[in-house]
């Protein structure tokens, strides 16, 4: 089985380090970047199978990453968790243009992170299998 690849993204190197430990403990492989312009790089390189990005960072953001990821590779609408601190709802509006972005809730507890992968997967998974059936 191919371990399932996150990539992270967030221009707080301890946000990065603390989720990384965690995921990697977890069995998962870490990719990270400081901003939008290097997760894209990263994701030209090779797609991820989920992306957490933070939302405001310098330089772009995650919306403009978002916006961007999902324009780029129409085709391919891997999840993307999108952290923030930003409850408010019009704050969140721009998410329903775009397939498969939820939030999590910041401060985000890196327990919480691996709760919401291990949902994520298990519902993919039982999709794969009731298709296959």
């Amino acid at each position: 089985m191919n371990k399932r690849t996150i990539l992270l993204v967030d221009d707080e190197p301890h946000v990065i380090r603390v989720l990384r430990l965690m995921l990697e403990r977890e069995g998962y492989e870490v990719a990270s970047a400081n901003d939008g312009a290097e997760a894209l790089a990263k994701m030209d390189a090779r797609r991820p199978d989920v992306m957490v990005s933070d939302i405001q960072m310098a330089g772009m953001d995650g919306r403009e990453l978002c916006r961007t990821a999902r324009a780029r590779y129409p085709d391919e609408t891997f999840p993307i968790f999108v952290m923030t601190s930003m409850t408010a709802s019009g704050e969140r509006e721009w998410v329903r243009a775009l397939a498969n972005v939820d939030f999590l809730e910041k401060p985000l507890s890196p327990r919480q992170l691996v709760a919401r992968l291990a949902q994520h997967f298990a519902s993919a998974a039982a999709q794969e299998n009731h298709h296959a059936a």
